[in-house]
């Protein structure tokens, strides 16, 4: 098998298509260029798409990485031949590629392996081979006993064997869960022991959350199968006739109880575990893309505001473009309660800064905070605002060399303001893991969900684009074909001369080759600059296209950014573009520079629900989703505590998924279906609600 072949397989994509990809990508293209620019190529694939062949095809990679090893190994030890190379090529996978080198991987001494050293495998072949006549010469008891471990490990490493016992083990495997042995009374794991259910209709959260109970030492896992059932697949695998003699019967009982099942356990827990972490990534992953595709409120003034009791809530005023204009603290909420000169000074920063908006974090005293703010009634929209990871960039070294001299608390509180004018730009200073969106983050592995997630944020840097002359460092590194060092120096280059005025100039860059212009121009966008499509996501390459266009409309470039109906007066025109490439130019002259992301909105918290204590069966209230997992969603309230609406509430129709119905930053109108205040669990429901 190919990696074409393989890939294709695996993607459900045509042969072309992959093709295509695999040859593009080898070229040193991007995904989001790929995705963006070379739709003709491609055959219209999307991120998701490239994404999965870029996957597959690293997966083949690997798969044939140790293929090569075991050839090698078996030439090295001399068991190489013609017949064993040919089978081990056509392995379509892993586990039939390491079935097939078992029989031959070097292991420290078995029993087996003594048993042939002591001269009994002439027993064990006769056993094997004659069935139930007797044997030419007298055995002893140690004989067959060694026979035995002969016959167990010839069956435990016979591919056939293991390929449908796998099969078995993974459609009839019962995953049991047990206290370890001498473990005994409650531990944080106890509602999970003796929930024992089939292995493969587990969801991959509980799994997961099972798995965290092994680590931790509070619960044992075994995948159990019918010794019975096992013992009938093993023997038709393997070919025993049953008027075989029961000394082989016995070996497969052995051999089944020994040697394979706790191998097969180990792998498809394995399995098993991978599917879940794969999960809870896709889950981690689509959650992010929410939050940083969240809608910008854009360029207004706001107050921002990091709620406290002890120690006041702090309060800094932003320009437009996010600068620090202002900033104190205000102590309205117990234990200091001095709400009357708290509201002279916030109505002075109104006043003074024009202020267009209120941004109130969402952590300790943000409900109360939020209220003492619409008490006020100062004319102007408050908005609650996530702030996980706030803290974490309110420590960082992005943070400390924007704002050297301020202190972490008033750090934070620009940074909730800058997540309401613009989160994707602010959110990409902090670590995803920190932003609060994960499921089991920390139990998956920690290199693939960098991998995932530092994709997401590639994905939402360049679908949104980036303004070049004001773009932080922090985003432009993830900008299409862009490295941290070449991050720099543009803003370097920007320091020392200015602004770009047009997108040419790029090219002035130290480090900003062909390669990396080709694949980043049309991420960053010029406003203001010399050429108008400067400030559109039209790569240059296209710009012949345009001026093309222009000519036979006869009408100035200029004079098509912003046309309405272009596609219309284009049509019977030829032009040297394809299809989807000409139908992506026309829309962006149309609306040049459009944001992909919705318009803000918020969410209007009861008045009378400040607490859980507040909260009654049967409440409707409205709320924002903060994070979704495979099991539902919660969502904020405004009551400190956010509440879950379970998968079997998130709709009046079945889910299958809840990422399809909410993600993070949703508003929602939920009811309150039950409040626990000794567990503090809040449970929800959508269901006669969705609008």
């Amino acid at each position: 098998m190919t990696t074409l072949q393989y890939t294709a397989n695996s993607t459900g994509l045509s042969t072309s298509q992959v093709g295509a990809v695999l040859e593009l990508l080898s070229q040193g293209h991007t995904v989001p260029f790929l995705a963006r620019y070379r739709k003709e190529a491609t055959g219209n694939c999307d991120e998701v798409q490239i994404a999965a062949v870029e996957e597959a095809s690293l997966r083949f990679e690997a798969l044939e990485k140790r293929r090569q090893t075991i050839l090698l190994s078996l030439k090295e030890q001399g068991l190489w031949t013609a017949a064993l190379e040919a089978s081990l090529l056509v392995a379509p996978n892993l586990a039939t590629l390491e079935d097939l080198y078992l029989p031959y991987r070097p292991k420290r001494k078995t029993r087996a392996s003594q048993a042939r050293e002591a001269g009994f495998g002439e027993l064990a072949d006769w056993l094997w081979t004659k069935g139930t006549l007797q044997p030419a010469k007298v055995w002893t008891a140690e004989a067959y006993s060694g026979a035995n471990d002969i016959l167990a490990e010839r069956l435990s490493e016979t591919p056939l064997v293991r390929s449908a016992l796998r099969d078995l083990c993974r459609r009839e495997g019962v995953l049991r869960v047990r206290q370890p042995r001498g473990h005994k009374g409650e531990n944080p794991f106890s509602d999970h022991l003796e929930r024992n259910e089939l292995l493969r209709l587990i969801p991959g959260y509980r799994l997961l959350a099972l798995l965290r109970g092994v680590a931790e030492d509070h619960l044992k896992l075994e995948v159990e199968i019918d010794p019975a059932l096992a013992l009938e697949v093993l023997e038709r695998s393997a070919g025993l006739t049953s008027t075989v003699r029961e000394a082989v019967r016995m070996a497969a009982r052995d051999a089944w109880k020994r040697l394979i099942h706790p191998s097969l356990e180990a792998e498809v827990l394995t399995e098993a575990r991978e599917r879940a972490e794969l999960q809870a990534l896709e889950v981690f992953a689509g959650n992010l893309q929410s939050v940083l595709l969240a809608p910008p409120l854009g360029q207004k003034r706001v107050l921002a505001v990091d709620p406290g009791f002890r120690t006041g809530c702090k309060v800094v005023v932003l320009s437009a473009q996010g600068d620090l204009l202002e900033y104190g603290v205000i102590s309205p909420l117990e234990p200091h309660n001095r709400s009357a000169e708290a509201e002279t000074r916030v109505r002075a920063w109104v006043s003074k800064h024009k202020v267009e908006a209120v941004a109130i974090g969402n952590g300790t005293a943000g409900s109360e905070s939020f209220e003492f703010f619409r008490s006020m009634a100062l004319g102007v929209p408050l908005y609650s605002v996530a702030e996980s990871g706030a803290s974490v960039y309110s420590a960082s070294a992005v943070a400390r060399e924007e704002f050297p001299d301020l202190d972490l608390t008033v750090r934070g509180a620009v940074s909730i303001g800058r997540r309401l004018l613009d989160p994707l730009a602010e959110l990409v200073k902090v670590d995803p893991k920190s932003i609060g969106v994960g499921q089991y983050q920390h139990d998956v592995n920690q290199n693939e969900l960098k991998r995932h997630l530092d994709r997401v944020v590639v994905s939402c840097v360049n679908r949104v684009g980036v303004d070049v002359n004001t773009a932080t460092f922090s985003l432009l590194r993830y900008v299409a074909g862009f490295s941290t060092k070449l991050a720099g120096q543009v803003v370097e280059h920007r320091r020392k001369k200015g602004p770009f005025r047009s997108r040419q100039e790029f090219r002035q860059v130290t480090g900003f080759g062909d390669k990396t212009f080709e694949q980043s121009a049309g991420f960053l966008r010029i406003s203001g600059g010399t050429n108008c499509l400067d400030g559109t996501a039209v790569h240059p390459e296209s710009y012949s296209v345009v001026e093309k266009i222009a000519l036979a409309l006869g009408e100035s470039v200029d004079a098509l950014v912003g046309a309405p109906n272009l596609r219309e007066r284009v049509g019977p025109l030829k032009l040297p573009a394809g299809p989807a490439t000409l139908a992506d130019i026309l829309a962006e002259l149309e609306r040049p520079g459009r944001d992909p992301r919705a318009a803000s909105a918020r969410a209007n918290h009861s008045l009378e629900a400040r607490t859980m204590a507040d909260l009654k069966e049967g409440d409707v209230l409205e709320g924002v989703v903060t994070n979704v997992t495979d099991f539902g969603a919660f969502v904020d309230i405004g009551v400190h505590q956010d509440g879950l609406v379970h998968i079997s509430q998130l709709a009046d129709r079945f889910v299958n998924r809840p990422l399809d119905v909410v993600q993070p930053g949703l508003r929602v109108s939920v009811r309150v279906l039950s409040v626990d205040l000794t567990k503090k669990r809040i449970s929800l429901s959508r269901k006669g609600l969705e609008k």
